[in-house]
């Protein structure tokens, strides 16, 4: 009895340790705190999003779950290398804006002289922990180096495939302001970001930097969370409004009447990029479909739809490209452009939209 009591206490003590380390991040305190406090969107110490959400169903089993992750087809991670293209991202031109897609949900967004980065991952996992949800081969070949000075730093919310250390930690001195949910400020100062450096959003707030730019923060329905507590933090989507055109970053986010009211607010959008990948029977509050991705484009009013959270990690179970080809098929008989760029492709607004079955690369 004793050696299980002393084996029970040195795992909690590794584990104490363990989550000390600062890619953790750091729960507000302070001044931040009290400022959530105040907000409508939380209550009994946690953010809650507009609908009732589960992250999973009251019916879903843990050990069914855990047998469908010890379980991956192997057709959740591509066979070969995904091909890309390699951009120089500090000669891009951009008299119209133009986005350059890193696979998942990391994008760039250039219009004149205003760069925009979008919940960068470079480190080459989505995880803590190095070994553990890596980077498809050939869906990481851009680095922080490759990046000019960013002007705004947009982070989506506080998940690892949204928001890495190692990328953070070595982009700091590129950045002029990071723009973000309620609560993730706390992480970024954690990590050396000045405080003076970082402006943080509660849905519906929003601020115009000039008379060409403009930011909103928009509900998601979402959760958020780096160790075993969830919701210190807020989840976001954003309007992004820069030199007459309008832009919606959707961050993570499972379908609900919010997405309409976006698209009353402030639609028509110029193009959306909305998640498109990772979501699973036993999450289906926290993530769209496909087919919902579909809904949601219409429900935005936007004239191109261009699909992120895919093409980069295996953090759901279905196979890599099935998210790609049910929203191709989704979207046969719609007037909504689709645009599927490579990784490292540039997308301009109103003159380039690639659309090649690049996926299919393998396929005889």
């Amino acid at each position: 009895m004793l050696l299980i009591i002393l084996i029970i206490a040195f795992l909690g003590m590794g584990l104490y340790v363990f989550m000390q380390q600062k890619v953790f991040g750091k729960d507000p305190s302070g001044a931040r705190l009290a400022r959530i406090e105040k907000s409508p969107n939380y209550s009994n110490g946690s953010f809650h999003n507009l609908s009732l959400t589960e992250v999973m169903p009251k019916d879903a089993s843990y050990w069914g779950l855990l047998n469908d992750f010890l379980n991956k087809p192997k057709t959740v991670e591509p066979d070969n290398v995904l091909p890309s293209i390699k951009t120089d991202l500090k000669t891009l031109a951009s008299e119209k804006p133009t986005i350059v897609w890193f696979g998942h949900s990391s994008y760039l967004i250039k219009s004149k002289k205003t760069t925009v980065l979008v919940d960068p991952v470079f480190s080459g996992s989505a995880s803590p922990v190095s070994f553990f949800g890596k980077a498809f081969k050939g869906a990481d070949v851009y680095n922080v180096e490759d990046f000019p000075d960013i002007d705004m730093l947009v982070l989506s919310h506080d998940h690892y495939d949204h928001l890495d250390y190692v990328t953070i930690s070595k982009l700091i001195p590129k950045v002029k302001k990071f723009y973000t949910a309620l609560g993730v400020g706390a992480h970024l100062e954690e990590w050396g970001v000045s405080p003076e450096n970082i402006v943080e959003f509660d849905w519906w707030e929003g601020k115009k930097i000039n008379d060409a730019l403009e930011i909103t923060s928009t509900p998601a329905r979402h959760f958020s969370g780096r160790g075993f507590t969830r919701g210190k933090t807020l989840w976001s989507s954003f309007v992004l409004k820069i030199d007459g055109y309008s832009i919606f970053i959707g961050g993570d986010s499972g379908y609900d009447h919010h997405f309409k009211t976006i698209g009353e607010k402030f639609g028509p959008f110029d193009i959306a990029l909305l998640e498109n990948g990772q979501y699973g029977k036993d999450w289906p509050l926290i993530h769209t479909s496909p087919e919902e991705t579909a809904k949601v484009a219409a429900e935005l009013k936007t004239k191109v739809l261009m699909p992120v959270h895919w093409a980069k990690f295996a953090l759901g179970y279905h196979a890599w490209d099935e998210p790609i080809n049910r929203l191709v098929k989704s979207l046969e008989h719609s007037d909504i452009k689709l645009t599927t760029p490579l990784i490292g492709e540039p997308v301009v607004l109103d003159s380039i939209y690639p659309h090649k079955m690049w996926w299919n690369f393998k396929k005889p």
